[in-house]
């Protein structure tokens, strides 16, 4: 059973170990793959795991001996799905390793902007509190999170995560999610989303990326949220009208923003919310805890091994 890691450098660059998944086969494992080389690379192998490497209809169909494709993430559409099935190659992927670290980063990213901790160290490192006539100075005006709301867009397993870190703070917590109507937390109002972007102090998106909410926080839902608002995203840049959220940071719509996600990964330098006023970006690693990859390593390797023993799981359906 031959066994290619197209991109395994994202998942593993260095401080965690391949050595349970080539117990299972014949493994060729490359840091990445340029989209010239895949087919060359995995034209021999019947077991192939991508990250962010996509396999479209064209490459899939060049593959002959190819049974089974692992996506080393939650997210599959890297993948052209429909065209695997139609050759009845299983594809998989990796649900539910990164609910504590995505929740964790949420709330970061809240706290730079609360607190503005990163800026004011840096400053005091530049020598300004050596210099200071007071015993403490402020750039920015510091918010204080207890009592404010909390707006959770999407309400799955992060978003629910995300709401009991909130409520730890002292936080009003409003909800909205298609597939559910009432909490199963107390003190957590599930409400529409317009009623949640005119109540929320903060909102933070936790949902899938669908047809239907490609680009939703546009112009009008971002008009609709408190001057004083931040505006939070780490789940996937696409949710976002990115110039639309850069003109209403400009002119003072919303306060702020806090990304891990953009449109398009690694960004383009043209990207209108690298030079937008309040907005911090991180590089897509909410994900990236050594212990939730330690979990996505595990369970993509399980997910080869059941489908080497005939009993495959998390299968992506077409």
């Amino acid at each position: 059973m031959k066994i290619v890691v197209l991109d395994g450098y994202t998942l593993n660059p260095g401080d965690l170990s391949w050595d349970k998944l080539e117990l299972l086969g014949r493994c060729e494992i490359y840091e990445r793959t340029p989209a010239s080389q895949i087919i060359e690379r995995a034209k021999d192998a019947e077991i192939v795991l991508t990250n962010k490497t996509v396999l479209d209809g064209r490459i899939i169909n060049s593959l002959d001996k190819l049974r089974y494709i692992g996506v080393l993430a939650t997210g599959y559409n890297v993948v052209d799905v429909a065209a695997a099935c139609k050759r009845g190659i299983a594809v998989t992927n990796v649900p539910a390793y990164g609910t504590a670290s995505v929740a964790q980063m949420t709330f970061a990213i809240i706290l730079e902007l609360a607190n503005r901790v990163g800026h004011h160290s840096e400053t005091v490192r530049s020598g300004r509190w050596c210099k200071s006539q007071d015993f403490c100075y402020w750039d920015h005006q510091l918010v204080e999170l207890e009592g404010l709301t909390i707006g959770i867009v999407g309400f799955g397993r992060i978003g629910q995560a995300v709401a009991k870190i909130a409520q730890g703070f002292g936080m009003k917590v409003l909800a909205s999610g298609k597939s559910m109507k009432t909490s199963p937390f107390t003190a957590v109002t599930m409400t529409e989303l317009d009623t949640l972007l005119r109540g929320s102090d903060i909102v933070s998106l936790h949902c899938p990326l669908t047809d239907d909410n490609k680009g939703f926080m546009n112009t009008q839902r971002l008009s609709a949220m408190k001057p004083s608002a931040f505006l939070i995203n780490t789940s996937r840049g696409l949710l976002v009208d990115e110039k639309a959220l850069a003109d209403a940071l400009n002119s003072g719509i919303i306060s702020g923003a806090g990304l891990d996600v953009l449109s398009a990964e690694p960004p383009k330098p043209d990207n209108p919310l690298l030079s937008a006023k309040n907005c911090f970006i991180t590089p897509h690693i909410s994900w990236a805890t050594r212990a939730a990859r330690e979990r996505l390593m595990k369970i993509a390797t399980d997910n080869v091994r059941s489908f080497i023993e005939g009993k495959p799981k998390n299968i992506v359906k077409g």
